[in-house]
């Protein structure tokens, strides 16, 4: 599967600006590619203020990431703000070729930016199956608690992260990354936002890939770009049986 990382410079709260930069990009696309992966929050940027840049499920954001994908056969997730029955989410959106949808709402709700006063949290993992890939979806905070990415049964073959994560952290962002990659026996994709953002925070990107035992195939890129990546199952599938890791952790049944 061939996937591309979409590194971008966001425009704060503009939803519209941002979707006509993710457009001129999804346009220029190399045609192999399978899967598109946008930052988190990719229509406003990471902000607590919600209602301002929130979209509805059957709003214009949802319909331009289904456009997307029929009119270049591509699958594309990332997410943006949500608000849904008098709540809004950071929710993650899987869109498949056909426009049909998988959703994921961010479950870790950053506290250090007051984001769970503003967000409600989602409770449920997911996996989608795309192109006989299992994929499990995940966002940004998330990347700090290995329990809820946790590979039991080789549930998922590649874990994605999709993210705000400012600088003066990012050595965490890199040294989380590869633990998840390594300890759950998967290809990984993250991908961050660069640019600055309304409280002068830095970002330079850093999205990254890597196989199944942490090893770069795509290593840390600074500043603006699209990234590509192409990912063997078959070599996953082969390592999991030379070295059965997943097979001896614990078992364990997470609780909300």
């Amino acid at each position: 599967m061939k996937i591309a990382l979409i590194q971008a410079p966001l425009v704060w709260e503009v939803i519209d600006a941002n979707l006509r930069y993710f457009e001129s990009k999804i346009e220029q696309l190399e045609v192999d590619t399978d899967l598109v992966v946008l930052p988190e929050m990719f229509t406003s940027g990471f902000t607590m203020n919600p209602e301002r840049a929130f979209e509805v499920m059957d709003g214009y954001a949802v319909s331009w990431m289904q456009k997307m994908c029929m009119q270049k056969s591509i699958a594309l997730t990332g997410s943006m703000i949500i608000k849904e029955k008098g709540n809004y989410y950071n929710r993650m959106f899987f869109v498949f070729p056909n426009g049909t949808y998988q959703t994921y709402d961010k479950r870790h709700l950053f506290s250090l930016a007051g984001e769970e006063k503003k967000y409600k949290a989602g409770s449920q993992r997911l996996v989608v199956t795309y192109k006989d890939w299992k994929i499990c979806p995940l966002v940004c905070y998330d990347l700090r608690f290995p329990v809820f990415a946790r590979n039991q049964d080789e549930a998922y073959d590649l874990l994605i992260y999709v993210a705000n994560w400012p600088d003066q952290r990012i050595y965490a962002w890199d040294s989380l990354f590869k633990a998840r990659a390594i300890e759950n026996m998967a290809y990984a994709v993250g991908v961050n936002r660069v640019g600055t953002d309304s409280g002068n925070n830095v970002y330079s990107g850093h999205s990254q890939v890597l196989d199944y035992m942490g090893a770069y195939i795509v290593p840390p890129h600074n500043g603006e770009a699209v990234l590509y990546a192409k990912l063997e199952k078959a070599n996953l599938i082969q390592a999991r049986k030379k070295l059965a890791f997943l097979s001896d952790g614990d078992s364990f049944i997470l609780k909300d």
